[in-house]
């Protein structure tokens, strides 16, 4: 019989020997440990519940230490616990218990810290799960995650004057075929503004359109809690989600890497180290 491996920690730190930039990336939502407890109440199969996971984005940002910024990548998926949402995010019609109502739309579509449902609405489970089981699972993935990334932002500035974080998601097809010719490739969200400097958002968008890459600002997706909970950039610190149409690099019907995959890991790793170029040098605010 084939042991089955022992739980991961939170989350898989990936630091440079030297650190040469105030860069970091992270990627909250490529986690592809799933707890048998999850497989075994939910009412879909392994395939259905990956389809909100952000396959493969940890594989894409793999050679971030070499170019001298670190990258965390989440190792727990989205369906079970989602760390671009806050803690209180709770979903009463998910979670049994004593629960304050919270009015957020995220929390109303199913997409509260613990998931109701994954990509296309899709429901998640059988029945309602226990409040001390959302404890468990804030406790064990979400608050470690975020001290390890509010550590990391923290030493940054210290270092460097300044922190730059780069939090990568990927887009599903379905997200973007409404848009028609308007269709991005990729999405740079800075909360418009509130979370990350005009000019660092602008070099950015310049990196990915000389890779020859359609661009676009804040739609359909302009970033979601890491974005307003860390993006300050009046005290430098500037966080910029991105977000990849995951048709540019796997079969998102088989979630496996597309035969694209190799050319466009290597072109991303042309765009890591322009973002760590830009990282060795002050961002400049707005004026006032």
């Amino acid at each position: 019989m084939t042991e089955k491996p022992h739980p991961p920690a939170a989350y898989r730190l990936s630091r440079p020997e030297r650190p040469g930039n105030a860069v970091i990336f992270a990627s909250p939502h490529s986690g592809a440990y799933y707890p048998d407890s999850l497989q075994d109440r939910s009412v879909l199969d392994l395939l259905r519940l990956r389809s909100s996971e952000d396959a493969f984005v940890d594989r894409l940002l793999a050679t971030v230490p070499d170019h001298g910024a670190t990258l965390i990548a989440a190792e727990y998926p989205r369906a079970w616990v989602d760390l671009n949402r806050a803690e209180d995010e709770l979903d009463s019609a998910l979670i049994a218990g004593d629960l304050r109502p919270h009015s957020g739309p995220r929390v109303a579509a199913g997409l509260g810290v613990i998931p109701r449902v994954v990509a296309g609405g899709r429901s998640i489970y059988r029945g309602k799960i226990t409040l001390a089981e959302a404890q468990t699972r804030l406790n064990e993935v979400w608050r470690p995650y975020h001290a390890q990334l509010g550590a990391l932002i923290h030493s940054a500035r210290a270092r460097h004057g300044q922190a730059i974080l780069i939090d990568v998601h990927s887009m599903p097809s379905e997200a973007l075929d409404q848009m028609g010719a308007r269709r991005p490739q990729i999405v740079l969200g800075d909360r418009y503004g509130a979370s990350a400097a005009r000019d660092l958002v602008a070099r950015l968008e310049a990196v990915f359109a000389d890779e020859g890459l359609q661009v676009a600002r804040n739609a359909p997706f302009a970033g979601a809690y890491i974005a307003q909970r860390y993006g300050r950039p009046s005290e430098n610190v500037h966080v910029v989600q991105i977000e990849i149409d995951r048709s540019l690099y796997m079969d998102e019907a088989r979630i496996e890497p597309s035969a694209e995959f190799q050319t466009f890991s290597a072109l991303m790793e042309r765009v890591i180290l322009q973002i760590c170029t830009i990282g060795t040098q002050p961002v400049r605010l707005a004026a006032e």
